[in-house]
Parts: structure tokens; sequence; C-alpha cells
């Protein structure tokens, strides 16, 4: 019997009317696109936990960046993810930004 595939995570996509406020992350004004970010990841024992919203941009970041190893083990806090050097460094970067800026390229496999 073929095995079924793995259904693919995609974040949770925010409705406009919840986006509002400033990005925990980056300190900038909310504006969609925004997610819905699993402070511990579902697929480490996440279900249920805290979830904080983010501007697509830097949840995108994060993922970028970290694995869902590193996320449970150090970085499910949003100061430890402040902290860590890359992300840091893309907050600096993004606060110039307005806050409706996305770029597609931001996401990158590693």
């Amino acid at each position: 019997m073929p095995r079924k595939a793995k259904k693919a995570h995609f974040p949770e996509s925010a409705p406009v009317s919840e986006v509002e406020g400033d990005c925990p992350l980056c300190g900038r004004l909310l504006a969609p696109p925004a997610n819905r970010h699993h402070l511990l990841p579902l697929s480490r024992g996440g279900k249920g936990t805290p979830t904080v919203l983010l501007h697509k941009i830097c949840h995108d970041k994060i993922h970028s960046v970290l694995t869902e190893a590193e996320l449970k083990r150090s970085y499910h806090t949003i100061e430890a993810l402040q902290q860590q050097e890359e992300i840091a460094t893309f907050i600096r970067w993004v606060q110039n930004k307005s806050p409706e800026f996305y770029d597609r390229s931001a996401r990158r496999k590693k």
C-alpha cells in the first residue's frame, strides 16, 4: 500500500481584523501579511501552546535561520529570538521599512 504524503505545514495567516498593535519581534506596527508563530514548534510538542502574531517577513526570517529543534531548545521566547545574532541584524534592517513591507525572497531554505 502506498504511503501517504505528509501534509506540509503552512503558517496560519491572521485575518486582517486581528492585525493590530505592534509586532513583538521587530516592534513595527503590524500590517498584513501577518502570521501566527508558535513559540514552541508544533512538531516539537507545541500544540495548544501560546502563539504570537508577527509580520510574515519576520516569521519567515525566524524559520529561515533556525531549525525547529533550535526553536524548542533555545529560542522559544521573543526575547531569545531578538538576541539571536542573525535575527538581531534582520530586525535592525527591517525597522526602517514600512509596516506593509514584504520581500518575497526573505524565506530561503538552508
